[in-house]
């Protein structure tokens, strides 16, 4: 029984990409889909990265499922598999679980207190805080 729900566990694992995948997925939500050359041109423009390397890290990612690949060409075709707003949740909750104690009010608390907001931006907090009010 332990076997079984050890392995029930490990299927719905989900896999939380590093640092440098995060950039590789940013540049495919933006693109839709690319090439690892492409790819590898966009990353070139913000770090020092070998085009191996990239190519590398993209055949792993594509193993762990964070990305898609069309291999029916020569050249392989990616896209992100994970999208942008699921992969920010995960992030954001184990950001809110480690650094804020599970409490989403001090991130936002921290958040607002570190930037000075633009009248756009409070009038969407306060939108948003408008709704989760009529939520309740």
């Amino acid at each position: 029984m332990l076997y079984e729900t050890n392995r029930i566990m490990l299927k719905t694992k989900v896999t939380k990409p590093t640092e440098s995948e995060i950039e590789i997925l940013a540049i495919l939500w933006e693109k839709k889909t690319a090439t690892v050359r492409s790819v590898h041109e966009e990353l070139s423009k913000i770090k020092d990265a070998g085009y191996t390397t990239t190519l590398k890290l993209m055949q792993i990612m594509f193993e762990k499922k964070l990305v898609s690949r069309d291999d029916s060409n020569k050249t392989h075709i990616y896209g992100a598999a994970v999208t942008k707003e699921k992969t920010q949740k995960q992030f954001l909750n184990r950001m809110i679980d480690s650094l804020f104690a599970g409490s989403s009010a001090d991130l936002v608390l921290h958040a607002l207190g570190q930037t000075d907001a633009t009248d756009a931006e409070l009038k969407k907090i306060q939108a948003l805080i408008n709704e989760l009010k009529l939520k309740k």
